[in-house]
């Protein structure tokens, strides 16, 4: 195999900072195109001036649609970065600072992508990295070849809303994408508030059941079953997931109905905060996104176990499908609670950075997946880093500098609500590699 298609390719790397921060807009890999963090950014100053058009700012375009086809732009041009153009994506997630900033978003995607909108999953969040950012953006595209190739597939009672209008599931090779799935009402089903009323307790009572286990058993039985079968997969056949949720005192309760589904063949797993009232439903608690392979396909998954601990019952540390590596969400976890290397002395608070010292133990057991999988820290694609305070992004950041020698490096960084499901931790980090 070449060199080209063994190693994946930063595309359009900057400097930021000025020159502090190494950063991949894009990355390349054998037929994967990953675009990850992607914000209205000129990468010399920011945010770009005429978005902000701060003398101006009621002068021309709403400041949010200028937003949001800039970040297209900046997409744009990391596909064809790597040989590609627009019609190929596969997959986005989007990060806001407020739910006001989504109508937007999805009006100038859609004119943007001429209606071929990949499955999406959209969530508000705290903060993002740039003063003036209300979007924060993850693309994912293919470069296509004979049986690869993207193919949407429609179902009208499993479509998203006009407003948003992406695919319920796209297929490209054995690969299928699901989008982000809520409670949200479709159709003519009983609805409170918006949420479907299959998913909630019986309106006036108080214990019929958990509210979280009501919906996320909803979501897996209503939605995602018939979304995968819609594309020729099942849940045994899911090998990655992201979990939002609204209330972090759901973490274990969520992951007890999880495990009741995916008990003998669980994909790799992120759970991740996000804000109240930060879903598509108002009164929704948790949003899940899944990417599965086809069950007649040729491709196969296989669990990667390089003695990294996990946080959460039954969560796998990584899982390879075809050639990507999909890691589950990790914390300095040591097995029994936060990583003692991690923690801070109260004694003596400002000597060392927490922070750092999780990176470091996050990105070292990142590095131990890579290698169990036969790949490498070079060919990780796609960071995502959730902190709870953004204060911390860059004592992170000169971790992946270390490691990586000074290679550019494709994160997307958000704020979120504490806590993180490990008391303690303040920094979780989901990876994916390229493994050919």
């Amino acid at each position: 195999m070449s060199q080209q298609a063994t190693e994946a390719q930063p595309l359009l790397p900057v400097e930021l900072g000025p020159g502090k921060i190494k950063f991949a807009p894009g990355m390349k890999a054998g037929r994967w195109v990953f675009a990850t963090g992607v914000m209205a950014q000129d990468f010399k100053s920011g945010m770009a001036p005429d978005v902000l058009a701060e003398a101006a700012p009621h002068a021309g375009a709403p400041k949010r649609e200028k937003e949001a086809l800039r970040i297209f732009e900046n997409i744009d041009a990391v596909m064809k970065a790597a040989g590609t153009d627009r019609s190929n994506l596969v997959r986005t997630d989007q990060y806001y600072t407020t739910v006001q900033a989504v109508p937007p978003y999805q009006q100038t995607r859609r004119q943007f992508l001429n209606g071929r909108i990949p499955p999406s999953t959209s969530i508000a969040q705290q903060k993002l990295l740039l003063p003036g950012a209300d979007m924060n953006i993850q693309a994912l595209g293919i470069i296509p070849q004979p049986g690869f190739e993207v193919v949407h597939h429609q179902h009208e009672a499993l479509a998203g809303r006009p407003t948003s209008g992406y695919s319920p599931a796209l297929s490209v090779g054995d690969y299928i994408f699901i989008p982000g799935i809520t409670s949200l009402a479709i159709g003519d089903e009983e609805r409170r508030n918006g949420v479907a009323a299959k998913a909630l307790m019986t309106e006036g009572t108080q214990w019929a059941g958990q509210p979280i286990k009501l919906e996320t058993e909803f979501i897996i039985k209503d939605r995602m079953v018939q979304s995968l079968a819609l594309a020729g997969a099942g849940l045994d056949d899911v090998v990655h997931a992201q979990v939002y949720l609204t209330d972090p005192k759901d973490y274990s309760a969520f992951n007890e109905t999880w495990i009741r589904h995916f008990s003998k063949s669980p994909p790799t797993l992120d759970i991740i905060p996000c804000i109240p009232h930060g879903l598509a439903p108002y009164d929704g608690q948790i949003e899940i996104n899944v990417l599965a392979l086809k069950t007649s396909g040729a491709t196969k998954r296989r669990a990667i176990d390089a003695g990294v601990p996990t946080a959460f019952r039954n969560q796998p540390q990584a899982m390879k499908a075809g050639d990507l590596l999909f890691m589950s969400g990790l914390m300095a976890f040591d097995g029994h609670g936060l990583a003692a290397s991690a923690a801070s002395d109260p004694r003596q608070p400002f000597f060392a950075s927490s922070a750092e010292a999780q990176a470091e133990f996050i990105i070292g057991n990142i590095a131990k997946l890579c290698e169990a999988a036969g790949t490498s820290l070079a060919n990780v694609v796609r960071v995502l880093q959730f902190h709870t305070d953004l204060a911390e992004f860059y004592p992170v950041y000169k971790v992946w500098e270390r490691h990586l020698g000074g290679r550019p490096v494709p994160f997307s960084a958000v704020e979120v609500q504490a806590p993180l499901p490990v008391p303690g931790a303040t920094v979780l980090i989901e990876a994916w590699a390229y493994a050919p």
